[in-house]
Formats: C-alpha cells, structure tokens, sequence
C-alpha cells in the first residue's frame, strides 16, 4: 500500500506543478502583451522648448526610462530602423530623469546603448519637461514629424514588452521614411511607465538611490 501511496503523492505533485507552471507562464504572457499608456502626441511639433525639427528631413523622438528593462527592446528595435532609414531621419532619445534623483542616475547601459546607435542624439529630460511636452507617458512612446512638423507616426515599435523582432511600429516608420508611403499611424507601446510611483521601473530607481546614498 505503501508505495501506492507514494506514487499518489507523486502525480498530485506533479499535477500541481504542471498548473503552476502554466499559470506562470499564462501571467507572463499576459504582462509581455500588455500595452502602457498610449500618448496623445501633439499633432504639430510642440514649440518652446529646446528641440528643434529638422527641416530637410523627418525627425523622430523616442521618451524613455533609464531603468525600463522593456526599453532595451525598443532601443534594438530603434537601432535597425535607424540602418534601414540611411540618413532620412534626425532622431533623438530623451532619458527621463525625475528632479529629484542626482546626477549621473540616468547613467545605464541603456543611456549608453542608444548612445551608440548612429544618427541618434541621446537628450537628458530633466524633471520630464520635454515628456510632459510630447505627452508621453511609456518608456519607448515613438513620435514621428515630418520636415513642416506635422505629426506622422506615435506609439511603440516593438511587438510586445522586451521582444525585438518584425513589428508594426517600426514597419510603418520605415515605410513612411524609405517610400513616403501612408500607414499605420500608430502601433501600442510596450513598456514601463514614465512618471508611475508604482512600477517595475521602481526597483531601479530605489538601486539609483541608495547607491548615491552611500
């Protein structure tokens, strides 16, 4: 009877951790596919602050987090838009840095990541003015103008959190740059938010702060 009973024990076990792992797996899934906070970016290029379009070309910027593990995808993903682009678009990144944390937080490898894609102008925003002003509100929000500064494209261009791969955003920016074809004007954003008291991003920034702290 003995080990009948053992070999109960074994398939509740593993019946048990079979479940476990699918819902595990099914909450994964369900966070990699869900979208932050979509921008409703201005329709002209906002004015007043220290940004400039480009004039000959299209220019496009893209909001992130320092500390958004989800933005490293969208960087990737920046980078062979970028190759595929050849010269026909001005791109800056702005690295959000909340007002109250020291200099040099901002200081990741992601910061350094977009700093090595070529073409790319890397901006500190401090306190988040220029997010604010693009009305961005997630890590990797991608906006698109035209050389008159009218708004061409918003949202992400990765297909879900942390993924790089073929996706929508980025097909379309690069049609809208290589064949002045109309798209897609917008695609969902995947990553962390910007401004949130409460994110994953949080672990990152409490690191930031203690490690200045010491």
């Amino acid at each position: 009877m003995k080990p009948k009973k053992n070999r109960t024990i074994l398939i509740a076990a593993g019946a048990l951790w079979v479940l476990v792992s699918c819902t595990g797996i099914g909450l994964l899934r369900t966070y990699e596919s869900r979208p932050g906070a979509a921008s409703a970016a201005p329709e002209q290029w906002p004015a007043g602050g220290p940004l400039r379009h480009a004039t000959d070309r299209a220019t496009l910027v893209m909001l992130a987090h320092p500390h958004c593990p989800c933005t490293r995808a969208s960087l990737g993903e920046l980078a062979r838009l970028m190759a595929q682009a050849r010269g026909r678009v001005t791109a800056y990144v702005l690295f959000v840095k909340p007002s109250d944390f020291p200099d040099g937080w901002e200081k990741t490898d992601l910061l350094a990541s977009a700093s090595a894609i070529p073409g790319v102008t890397v901006v500190r925003d401090d306190g988040g003015v220029e997010a604010a002003r693009f009305r961005a509100a997630t890590s990797g929000q991608t906006m698109l103008y035209d050389a008159g500064g009218k708004l061409l494209f918003s949202g992400g261009i990765t297909s879900a959190r942390g993924h790089e791969g073929d996706n929508a955003g980025r097909a379309a920016i690069v049609s809208l740059l290589t064949t002045d074809e109309a798209g897609p004007t917008g695609a969902p954003v995947y990553g962390c938010p910007i401004f949130a008291e409460t994110t994953e991003c949080r672990a990152g920034e409490e690191a930031g702060h203690a490690k200045h702290d010491h």
